[in-house]
């Protein structure tokens, strides 16, 4: 279970993960996210409220912190948009679907 995972720190110098591994990894993931470019995993996730959206991009700011993986977190009032990819290289990694999986950890537990 990826939820269950740590991120491992990227220095780079590696390949991105290749679309058959990337459609592995999304079966793996326990909601629907959705890739594009096959460089980025993207969700939407959307609250009752801005205040609970707010407390949502906050557990997942903390949650990257300790896992040293860090997101785009874009919040537009009730909906957060979580944009992950690895910078180093320009591309998609293990971690991004660990932390994708805790945010949807997350999620459920709101």
């Amino acid at each position: 279970m990826l939820n269950k995972k740590t991120c491992v720190p990227c220095q780079g110098g590696i390949d991105p993960l290749k679309n058959e591994e990337i459609s592995i990894m999304m079966q793996k993931l326990p909601t629907k996210w959705t890739v594009k470019e096959s460089k980025k995993l993207i969700k939407e996730y959307t609250f009752n409220s801005y205040k609970e959206a707010v407390g949502f991009a906050n557990k997942i700011a903390i949650l990257s912190e300790k896992e040293g993986h860090h997101p785009y977190i874009h919040i537009n009032y009730k909906t957060i948009k979580i944009i992950m990819f690895t910078h180093k290289i320009n591309g998609l990694h293990e971690n991004d679907f660990i932390i994708a999986a805790k945010c949807d950890e997350i999620h459920k537990q709101d």
